[in-house]
């Protein structure tokens, strides 16, 4: 169905020829194939025609950063937090990660599907028409592969896409627990070996931090990622700098996410080699911590950013990018148009996807966000109340 949208208010996008956030009024948008295919002031050829009464459209957000794969939520531990305890003692407790391996291994394939296909229709609500999804909370060869097969599942059965990331580096399983060697030679010589040859990840992550994996454990398992075609990313520098921002350069990851403490050589490093920063504003919030990812600093050092919601059951319950637009420009230092970009087009870039999705163009894929609102200044002012109308995923608009 050939589709054209009319009466819009105006288009707000981030431009690449203009290299800012464009707003074009008295436009129309035609949609053939879920696609763009023209934006004119008046646009023919239609088979049908949607008139959105004079709101403002934006690209679908996109969420390069997720961990939304799990059975169980872990209310306990947010209680235990606000009781006093922190992130770290509730894991050494058997909390955190090891808490949510434990649900993921007992649980079958098809009841981690049907759970986790259930949490996208957050996503979408707020806006969300692209996320990744991180395996890391299987950490045995069989159950990574069952949370990837349910993430590809999930990316066919789902309105949104959905790009797999292989996290068998998020934490040590019980069973490594003083082997981490051991461990960091299964994932090099038997997970990421199988993971790539059942081509079920795009990219390979590590959560790089003390008392989780070294920079030398990193380096070797995305190593042998890239030797497996599986393109390398990182959890950086999210608790202390560890020289992890510099391992994402010498690398060449696509992004290196988290950096709430990202020092200067590590900046200086992301932004020689191109490093994407992705921002997790979320999860400082959630955790209760004041010190956020520098974002200011990282955009003047000529670093790219991108914003995430880090969405997971033990230090991120947020699936709504308008409300980390809100912290990035509180607590980041981002304008309202970096924040925009982050959430659009930088988002996009992340992922690689920057020639597909992230702006409202010609032969881009049609997922738009139709707003009750007059300029994109309101989505972060709004905290925590949308003000989206709708939402449509490949020229589809999505029922609510």
């Amino acid at each position: 169905m050939i589709t054209k949208i009319t009466n819009i208010g105006s288009v707000v996008t981030w431009s690449v020829a203009d290299q800012k956030v464009v707003e074009m009024s008295g436009v129309e948008l035609l949609i053939d194939d879920g696609k763009i295919r023209a934006i004119a002031p008046q646009v023919t050829g239609a088979e049908e025609e949607i008139n959105v009464d004079g709101c403002l459209i934006t690209p679908g957000f996109i969420d390069p950063h997720t961990h939304p794969v799990f059975l169980n939520g872990r209310a306990n531990e947010f209680e235990m937090r606000v009781s006093g305890k922190t992130y770290a003692e509730i894991a050494r407790e058997g909390g955190g990660i090891i808490a949510s391996i434990q649900d993921v291994r007992s649980s079958s394939e098809e009841t981690l599907f049907e759970k986790s296909l259930r949490r996208l229709d957050n996503f979408l609500f707020h806006g969300t028409t692209t996320i990744e999804a991180k395996s890391g909370y299987g950490l045995d060869l069989e159950n990574e592969l069952k949370m990837l097969r349910v993430i590809k599942r999930l990316n066919e059965e789902s309105p949104l896409d959905v790009i797999a990331t292989f996290l068998g580096a998020h934490a040590f399983p019980p069973e490594f627990k003083d082997d981490h060697s051991g461990y960091v030679d299964l994932i090099c010589s038997e997970m990421i070996p199988a993971v790539a040859e059942a081509n079920l990840a795009r990219y390979c992550d590590v959560f790089c931090e003390k008392g989780y994996f070294t920079v030398k454990d990193s380096r070797r398992i995305l190593q042998t990622a890239l030797d497996h075609r599986l393109l390398p990313r990182l959890h950086a520098d999210e608790f202390e700098d560890s020289g992890a921002a510099e391992l994402a350069a010498e690398l060449g990851a696509v992004s290196a996410d988290h950096l709430m403490a990202v020092g200067e050589d590590g900046m200086q490093a992301m932004a020689e080699a191109g490093v994407m920063a992705t921002l997790l504003p979320g999860t400082t919030l959630f955790l209760g911590k004041t010190q956020y990812a520098p974002g200011r600093k990282l955009i003047e050092k000529g670093i790219e950013v991108a914003l995430a919601t880090d969405f997971n059951p033990g230090s991120s319950t947020l699936t709504n990018l308008p409300i980390v637009m809100s912290l990035a420009t509180l607590y980041c230092g981002l304008t309202v148009e970096e924040a925009f970009k982050a959430v659009t087009y930088n988002a996009a870039k992340a992922l690689g996807l920057e020639s597909v999705v992230g702006a409202v163009k010609e032969n881009y894929q049609a997922d738009l966000i139709f707003w009750d609102i007059h300029s994109i200044t309101e989505i972060p002012y709004w905290l925590g109340s949308d003000r989206i109308l709708s939402v449509m995923k490949k020229g589809e608009l999505i029922e609510s």
